[in-house]
């Protein structure tokens, strides 16, 4: 993987991604200022980092600047990469090739606003944290339920603390969400959250979601039903990852859910790989870079996102060498006499999409004081396998899952496990999912290829010894 330093790089070549350090300083100076005019915003820095293992960069929402502010942030924004836009009667700055928060300038106000899953959470949790007057919810400007909230949650004159809630909306103006839609929303979220995930055939199970969407999308538009689908995902997962739990507790004390939420991995069988890449851009995904790690690894990975809902997925699959050369997201892969470790996955637990649950949930933390914590905490984590300044990545301690026997009856007469596999698994089980822990710096976007080889082939189900 190329660790090239490039400040401002080619827009030409969107997804070979760099590290951008001359931006990472520049919000490094910014929140520090803020900080600094504000007590409240670095108390809640502590307060993140001892509570929840996070960084206070890894929840901000945006920066409000304004020229008269005195700090002289706001005319060096261009020299670090960030590029203009305007927004009904907003000036937003963005950073494309980097991981780093948008800022607002001279909209009359100036701070910090952070993230969270739901507003009415927050200002439950975070006002006696921080030690700050109670915020009543009648303060919450935007319609409950709706697509974009915020509140303010310390109006210092110098350095105001907001907090901001989405689903599906990355802009800043006033989205209207009538009553009929915000009623859908609820209905639709509720029938992604009961589902039907077991299915004899994938391709069934795929068909039988993409209704669903459809039907959500009519109703409240793509972006936002995204937004929803993604959230019963992460419930689904989490009720079968003991480490998602624990971790989720911890960050909502806080009020803030998994708003640090950074990519959802997806494991797929070759025959359901087409089907799921098709339904993630039905959702208005967009298919971003493509991994393969040599001939030897055995498996592809191909990165989608959906910007408006703020979702990626790193969607694993078995690869053969010959196919790297081919478009492998949405042209059919042919059957095989074996099984590689993703393949291996869907057989015994199911399609990640489907019965299984997401492979992972990766979220960004202090990746040292995280690992601690949960420590702590009794979750124990697994070696990094990506430990670079502007990367680190970890496991938790896979969560073992019983396997079906008919699963492993089935893979033993295939001939695609051994007897003693077969026993194994049908009494010991196998690691179905796990938690990432993963800290990124100088705004990097991209994944490590050699690390995520190395981890794909320590937690081959064959390889792997459950404690009893």
């Amino acid at each position: 993987m190329s660790t090239v330093y490039d400040d401002v790089a080619d827009q030409t070549d969107n997804f070979d991604w760099k590290i951008q350090p001359l931006a990472a300083i520049w919000v490094t100076r910014a929140i520090e200022a803020l900080s600094a005019r504000n007590p409240v915003i670095a108390r809640l820095a502590n307060e993140l980092r001892t509570h929840t293992g996070t960084r206070l960069v890894d929840w901000v929402d945006h920066l409000a600047l304004c020229d008269s502010d005195s700090l002289g942030l706001i005319g060096e924004l261009a020299d670090v990469g960030y590029q203009c836009e305007s927004q009904d009667d907003h000036t937003v700055w963005r950073h494309t090739l980097g991981m780093f928060p948008p800022v607002i300038v001279n909209c009359g106000r100036t701070g910090i606003a952070i993230r969270c899953e739901c507003i009415e959470a927050c200002i439950m949790a975070l006002p006696p944290i921080l030690g700050i007057k109670r915020v009543d919810a009648e303060q919450i400007i935007g319609v409950r339920g709706g697509t974009y909230r915020h509140v303010l949650l310390d109006g210092h004159t110098d350095a105001a603390l907001w907090a901001v809630e989405r689903h599906g909306y990355n802009q800043f103006g006033s989205p209207h969400a009538s009553a009929e839609q915000i009623a859908a929303a609820r209905k639709h979220l509720d029938a992604f959250r009961a589902r039907e995930r077991e299915f004899d055939r994938p391709e069934d199970g795929f068909a039988a979601t993409r209704p669903l969407f459809q039907a959500a999308a009519k109703e409240i538009g793509a972006d936002w039903a995204c937004d929803l689908f993604f959230q019963a995902e992460r419930e689904y997962w989490q009720q079968r990852n003991h480490a998602g739990e624990v971790q989720y507790e911890r960050q909502n004390r806080l009020g803030l859910g998994w708003a640090n939420h950074d990519h959802h991995t997806y494991r797929s069988s070759r025959a359901a790989f087409p089907h799921l890449i098709s339904t993630l851009e039905m959702m208005g995904f967009q298919c971003r870079e493509r991994f393969y790690a040599g001939r030897e690894a055995g498996w592809g990975a191909q990165v989608i996102e959906q910007p408006q809902a703020r979702v990626v997925i790193f969607a694993d699959v078995d690869l053969s060498p010959e196919e790297v050369a081919n478009d492998f997201a949405h042209q059919p892969l042919a059957d095989r006499d074996h099984l590689g470790t993703v393949g291996l996955w869907c057989e015994l637990h199911g399609e990640a999409f489907l019965q299984a649950g997401m492979h992972h949930l990766e979220a960004q933390f202090d990746f040292d004081a995280s690992r601690d914590q949960l420590a702590a905490a009794g979750v124990e984590t697994m070696a990094p396998f990506t430990y670079f300044p502007h990367l680190k990545q970890a496991f938790t301690k896979g969560e073992v899952w019983q396997i079906n026997p008919k699963r492993c009856e089935r893979l033993l007469c295939q001939g695609l496990i051994t007897p003693e596999q077969c026993d194994r698994f049908r009494h010991d089980g196998a690691i179905g999912s796990h938690l990432e822990i993963l800290e990124r710096n100088d705004g990097y976007k991209g994944f490590n290829q050699t690390g995520i080889s190395e981890i794909i082939t320590r937690t081959d189900p064959r390889r792997m010894q459950v404690a009893k």
